[in-house]
């Protein structure tokens, strides 16, 4: 990579640095409440991914590019290594990075995602995003209103509606950029691969979500043999925001 995008980022604490990555039209806002709670004892670091919140967007978004990127962004903060906390396709960069930079990955948390080839659970959510035409719209009601015939789930379109801004001007406009996230949505749910990671590794999944089954779990341990498992009870996909507490336990018991 010649030119490495310089990723906008939120920091909290101090002490041994933990990055927390995002997920698929998140931004480092989204893992404030998990980042402060670490931050008792560590440096927290939230990137916003390329693509993503204020980070620069670009034409390609693939899981190699985005561990360069992460490569980049820890060596220009003298940060030459750090566990890495990642959420569904922030859990497959940080899975990306472990397999492609071990040395700089001391331990690895993968939150709700397996290393493998995703199911397609978006394509409903883009193509609705896509059809919200923001230059149309006055104010945020009527994004809603929008969405709400749309997308069924109350939570999801909040989430959602969290990446529209409003400009200086009055219009509105995506954080995220959504042509080149739908245009390389294969690239998203493809899998990811290397060498295995041999480091402490754990994965956490909500017992209602079903991105990471038993199935994918074997599978897993094939790429990270020192991983273990923890499932968070009436948790769905969005784990961090259904069990925020349980999940800031099981993350301070593994950082140590």
């Amino acid at each position: 990579m010649t030119n490495p995008p310089q990723l906008f980022s939120r920091e909290f604490g101090a002490g041994s640095p933990v990055l927390i990555l995002h997920g698929l039209f998140g931004f480092s806002d989204n893992w404030q409440t998990i980042a402060k709670g670490l931050a008792e004892t560590h440096l927290v670091v939230t990137p916003d991914l390329r693509n993503h919140g204020r980070s620069p967007h670009l034409p390609s978004h693939s899981y190699p590019e985005m561990a360069e990127d992460l490569r980049f962004f820890m060596e220009e903060k003298w940060m030459f290594h750090a566990t890495v906390i990642g959420h569904s396709m922030g859990g497959k960069v940080a899975m990306q990075l472990a397999l492609s930079h071990p040395d700089m990955v001391e331990k690895l948390v993968v939150i709700d995602m397996e290393p493998g080839q995703a199911d397609d659970n978006h394509t409903d959510i883009i193509e609705a995003l896509l059809g919200l035409d923001l230059s149309k719209i006055k104010e945020r009601s009527e994004a809603e209103a929008y969405l709400s015939g749309r997308i069924a789930d109350f939570g999801t379109r909040q989430f959602l509606l969290k990446n529209i801004t409003r400009e200086e001007d009055g219009t509105f406009t995506w954080k995220m950029n959504l042509p080149v996230l739908w245009n390389h949505y294969a690239d998203i749910l493809a899998p990811v691969t290397g060498a295995p990671f041999e480091k402490p590794t754990l994965f956490v999944r909500g017992s209602r979500s079903n991105y990471v089954k038993d199935t994918d779990w074997e599978k897993a341990k094939l790429l990270f043999p020192n991983a273990q498992l923890i499932t968070i009870e009436d948790a769905g996909h969005w784990v961090h925001a259904d069990k925020p507490k349980e999940l800031l336990e099981i993350l301070k018991v593994f950082l140590g």
